[in-house]
């Protein structure tokens, strides 16, 4: 059969090379693998049917895959032909494992039945661009009993991705489905066999004997305790590492940074391990790929899919990172690099920056692949460079973000609605040591705000929970000496907020403070600013409220965004893939919440948060920035992360029964947010419950305890020790645990990061960098502000690169990709054979369609005045559907972006 195959398949290709004297495999492809695989195929079975009787029982199965060369994006097609007829044949074999009979002489594992190999049947409609469908015939004896694994060997010369495998009428079962999702490589770079389980699930104590040898060896494959030196692509290791490779000593002084993690002075989550050579001037340091390679190690299969814009977005990075900077280096050099007026800003959207004529550019567009890339950095003559979409927030009223209405809103609907919070002391108190930096406490007074708080006095404010702030001044004070001490000038601000009657927020006042001149044990030099709506007061007012996002933009990015979501999950998906195997329940359960995050982390090492990267040349800490957010992790707490805790936490609820009062009632983000958590929590509830039917039954899951030893001592290492760890010993630890990993993975994430572009695609709104100091009365710059507020404003914000990059990063993050999957949904309907898990994911993804409704009624509303707001931006970033592209609406299952 094989070798007819392979004579069928040769004479084929050759009668099309004679008539048409060049391969076509984009116009033959499919029928010469359709030939081939329907005559080799009834010749397969006339040979089964004869062999059947004296070898047992002939079991057909489907094999859905994609070659490597799939990943070609020239010739999509023609390289998938090219690709199928190498795997054919006995170039890779599949080997049942049984379920329920042991070998004797062979420990008692599952029994391996004989090796069977691929036929071609085509590629159907249904299939994902680039995947194939192969039939594989076993011989199985009855004996054997039930299959419940499948060994794959690769003999071919390259990888292929194996989606699934399914038996469609196993005597005596019925149908029994692998679900794969794995790149498996040439069987010599493997030390051991790669397995594949059926998609049955089972804690470790219920594991059918003959399966448990394989399902602890793949967790030992996956630790890779044996593996020394340099992952290699292939290696499927999963360990752990500092964040020891973001700086490049060897490149000079000023690229050292300090290594996160391992210490009390900057302790810091784990990351994927990579294995490569320490640097040669600090042995502690890891060295760095080359600025172009992207090609940073982590385990194949948590590679970006194919069919994720995730192959767009590496170029895209690579683009700004090693193409756009030096780039706009090159067109700043000789155009100016400041916009003059608020109109030049919105050329971007409406027109596009234009330059002169580069070689640099034309060079750059030729080694780009992408289309869309290319039209982004054309500079014929009549085009523009740089032409961006209009950010959400200027759409339908370009001046509304200078409102105090929305300045307000965004902290309870913006892209970082989790600062704001209950003022509970008046003024505001510091809780840096004095010792070190003397006193910081505000200098705000009850004349600064009483004439806006509708009557009352501050102390009845404070009583009836009316009085909020937005406090960046502790975490921000101790580095504003060395932040600036170069080109940017920071403040650390406090801004105090009051809730009116209709649940708006109103700013009262604004506090901008720096280190006393002195020495900063000599405490804080603060002035406090009021609203002003005209004049030079209301130019100076929008100032102060530049500098309050100056700060936020930063806390944002580094806190809100990459600490509390991308880098404290990581450990948990390191710990997952080593300790819980893919057939217990809680992999089951996590895993689709897992999806890219170290693939995009690994990115974000290499390009965005490292020594000289886009964070720094954005953001206003710059140098600083990676080790600020290690000092602010010292303060970060598992359990705190639940949404109901963090905003009690915050004061902005309180509780009530058992239940949550929100004390702004109007909150986009705290309303949908809870219903978007009590649907996960639900869910996770009713999920926990099948497989753990008491606290007993969690003491006894191994794998479970060994995953949350590991997750605490290693992944959180400098945190192990605190007390507020669960201890998972109970089914409601479990279940809290789980929802708050989903819920940061999800929910969380999508509130922080797809409103970026929306919101700080317009950088006046959101600027990242301040350059000068508050003009003072007397000196030329106030005069300057007298004259022409706007051109200061400008002047004193991100200038035209530091924006045109910062803008075209953000644009990149904020968008959802075309393979996206979504709250509520799996990227195969058949994840697990337990039709009680099967029905409580259907309610739960009912849940969240009734959650959409409600958003939408929300929305809606025109007396929910924070719904939409003076920028008329309803607030959708926790509906839980979504769509590709930049539409700030959507929570995808991961961190993929």
């Amino acid at each position: 059969s094989i070798s007819l195959q392979r004579s069928l398949s040769k004479l084929l290709v050759v009668a099309i090379h004679c008539v048409t004297g060049k391969r076509e495999p984009k116009m033959f492809g499919n029928i010469v693998g359709g030939v081939v695989g329907g005559v080799v195929g009834g010749v397969g079975d006339v040979v089964g049917g004869i062999l059947g009787g004296s070898k047992g029982v002939q079991v057909k199965g489907t094999v859905v895959l994609m070659p490597k060369n799939v990943l070609d994006f020239n010739d999509l097609a023609g390289n998938v032909i090219d690709g199928l007829f190498d795997i054919l044949g006995q170039n890779v074999t599949f080997q049942l494992v049984s379920a329920t009979v042991g070998d004797p002489n062979n420990g008692n594992r599952g029994v391996v039945g004989s090796p069977a190999s691929l036929q071609y049947l085509g590629r159907l409609p249904s299939l994902a661009a680039g995947e194939s469908r192969f039939s594989v015939t076993f011989q199985w004896e009855e004996n054997k009993g039930i299959p419940g694994a499948v060994i794959v060997k690769n003999k071919h010369a390259t990888q292929f991705f194996l989606k699934t495998l399914t038996l469609d009428n196993f005597p005596g079962k019925g149908r029994i489905h692998f679900v794969c999702n794995s790149w498996v490589y040439p069987a010599s770079k493997y030390k051991y066999d790669r397995v594949f389980f059926a998609n049955t699930t089972y804690l470790p104590g219920d594991t059918p004997a003959p399966l448990k040898p394989y399902r602890q060896d793949e967790l030992l494959n996956l630790r890779g305790q044996d593996v020394t030196g340099e992952l290699k692509e292939w290696d499927r290791v999963y360990d752990y590492a500092y964040y020891n490779d973001l700086g490049s000593p060897d490149q000079g002084a000023n690229l050292v940074r300090p290594i996160l993690g391992g210490s009390a002075e900057y302790p810091y989550p784990r990351r994927g391990k990579t294995g490569r050579a320490p640097t040669k001037t600090d042995p502690k340091t890891e060295s760095r790929l080359p600025l172009l390679n992207l090609n940073i190690y982590v385990p194949r299969d948590e590679r970006f899919g194919h069919l994720k814009m995730g192959d767009f977005l590496t170029y895209a990075i690579k683009a700004i990172s090693t193409g756009l900077l030096p780039t706009l280096q090159a067109i700043f050099d000789i155009t100016p690099n400041e916009f003059d007026s608020f109109e030049e800003v919105l050329s971007l959207y409406e027109n596009g920056l234009p330059v002169p004529q580069i070689p640099l550019l034309d060079e750059l567009r030729q080694r780009i692949p992408f289309e869309m890339i290319r039209e982004l950095l054309r500079t014929e003559k009549g085009q523009n460079f740089l032409k961006l979409p209009k950010p959400h927030v200027i759409q339908v009223d370009k001046n509304a973000w200078r409102t105090d209405e929305e300045f307000g809103r965004e902290m309870l609907a913006g892209v970082d609605p989790l600062i704001v919070s209950r003022l509970d002391n008046f003024p505001p108190i510091s809780q840096l040591d004095s010792n070190k930096y003397g006193n910081q406490h505000s200098t705000i007074t009850a004349t600064h705000i009483e004439h806006n708080l509708e009557g009352l006095t501050v102390d009845e404010a404070l009583r009836s929970y009316r009085l909020f702030i937005l406090d960046h001044h502790d975490a921000l004070m101790p580095y504003l000496g060395r932040i600036n001490s170069g080109s940017n000038k920071i403040y650390a601000t406090r801004t105090l907020l009051f809730l009116k009657e209709d649940s708006t927020l109103k700013p009262l006042a604004i506090e901008l403070s720096l280190p006393h001149p002195d020495g900063e044990q000599f405490g804080a030099v603060s002035k406090v600013y009021t609203p002003a709506e005209t004049g030079v007061e209301g130019s100076i007012w929008q100032l102060a409220k530049a500098y309050v996002g100056v700060n936020d933009s930063g806390v944002h990015q580094l806190i809100s965004h990459w600490l509390n979501t991308h880098a404290v999950l990581e450990p948990f998906v390191i710990a997952t893939n080593r300790h819980l195997s893919v057939v217990h329940p809680i992999s089951k359960l996590l895993t689709p919440h897992y999806r890219d995050t170290m693939n995009i982390n690994a990115l974000a090492r290499q390009t965005l948060i490292n020594a000289g990267g886009i964070l720094e040349t954005t953001v206003f800490p710059g140098k600083y920035a990676m080790e600020m957010s290690a000092v602010i992790y010292r303060n970060w707490n598992f359990v705190e992360q639940a949404l109901p805790t963090e905003l009690i936490k915050r004061g902005v609820a309180v509780q009530e029964g058992d239940g949550l009062r929100l004390l702004i009632k109007d909150y986009p983000y705290a309303v949908d947010g809870l219903a978007i958590w009590n649907a996960i929590h639900t869910w996770v509830t009713e999920y926990c419950s099948i497989y753990y039917p008491s606290d007993d039954a969690v003491k006894a899951d191994t794998e479970l305890l060994a995953w949350w030893k590991e997750v605490r001592e290693v992944g959180h290492g400098e945190k192990k020790d605190e007390p507020w760890w669960p201890t998972m010993q109970t089914v409601l630890e479990l279940t809290d645990s789980c929802t708050i990993i989903i819920w940061i993975a999800s929910a969380l994430h999508a509130a922080v990061n797809f409103g970026q572009y929306p919101y700080a695609g317009y950088l006046p709104n959101r600027p990242t960098i301040s350059r000068r100091l508050m003009p003072e009365p007397g000196t030329p710059e106030y005069q300057e502000l007298e004259k022409n507020p706007d051109k200061v404003f400008l002047r004193t914000i991100s200038n035209q690169m530091q924006t045109i990059l910062g803008v075209s990063l953000i644009e990149i993050l904020s968008t959802h990709a075309s393979d996206e999957v979504y709250l509520g949904q799996r990227d195969t309907p058949e994840w697990t054979t337990d039709e009680k898990a099967l029905t409580a994911f259907q309610r739960f993804g009912a849940a969240l369609r009734s959650i959409e409704a409600e958003i939408v009624i929300r929305n809606g509303d025109s007396s929910l005045k924070n719904r939409n707001g003076a920028a008329k931006v309803p607030y959708y970033l926790l509906f839980p559907s979504g769509e590709t592209g930049i539409t700030a609406k959507g929570i995808p299952n991961s961190i993929s972006i």
